[in-house]
């Protein structure tokens, strides 16, 4: 078998982070081994630590990677569904909230908030780890994304706090009329 070139190197470890990013949210950092990661990501168990010292750097590395995204759509730029939001920054925050507290968002864990799905995973995990510290700026640049043009920055973090807190709520309760119910509440309040 052949080497594989930098560029198709390139390519699979952007796959990897990619799939650890999307498994990591829908299963937990412990839910996922390195030979399922790795089957996922239609790459052979053997070349994962071609690309990485450990399970740990990947962890680091898909909670940056599911970040990006968040930002991307907070930043103001369009996205898919709406691309006016790129010259309105209260528009792609608007947009970005009744994407975050809808039915879709609960149900897609795997695509979903990195700030709710690895949660637990992180308080869980030790206090100066490289993903820990990833996790944390993380959160607080969506804290200040959430931050309106005249909020005082606590209004960033009881904004993120409520939509987070509802997310992982209604997840836990989905399937019952109350997961609906926490998410509408949420958007109403967070909406104001």
């Amino acid at each position: 078998m052949g080497r594989v070139s930098k560029e198709q190197a390139r390519e699979n470890r952007r796959r990897i982070v990619d799939t650890a990013s999307r498994l990591f949210r829908e299963q937990g950092t412990d839910g996922v081994s390195v030979a399922d990661l790795m089957k996922a990501a239609g790459l052979t168990h053997g070349g994962f630590y071609k690309h990485f010292d450990s399970k740990e750097a990947l962890v680091d590395e898909a909670t940056a990677c599911a970040f990006e995204g968040v930002d991307e759509q907070l930043a103001g730029r369009p996205t898919a569904d709406d691309p006016a939001t790129e010259a309105d920054p209260e528009a792609a925050r608007r947009a970005f909230i009744g994407h975050y507290l809808s039915p879709e968002h609960r149900d897609d864990m795997a695509g979903g908030c990195p700030t709710a799905g690895l949660a637990v995973d992180m308080a869980r995990g030790a206090a100066g780890s490289a993903a820990r510290h990833t996790y944390a700026e993380g959160v607080r640049v969506f804290a200040q994304r959430m931050t309106t043009d005249d909020g005082d920055g606590d209004d960033g973090l009881v904004r993120l706090s409520t939509m987070v807190g509802a997310l992982i709520l209604a997840r836990a309760v989905s399937g019952d009329p109350l997961s609906d119910a926490l998410l509408a509440a949420a958007r109403a309040e967070v909406s104001t």
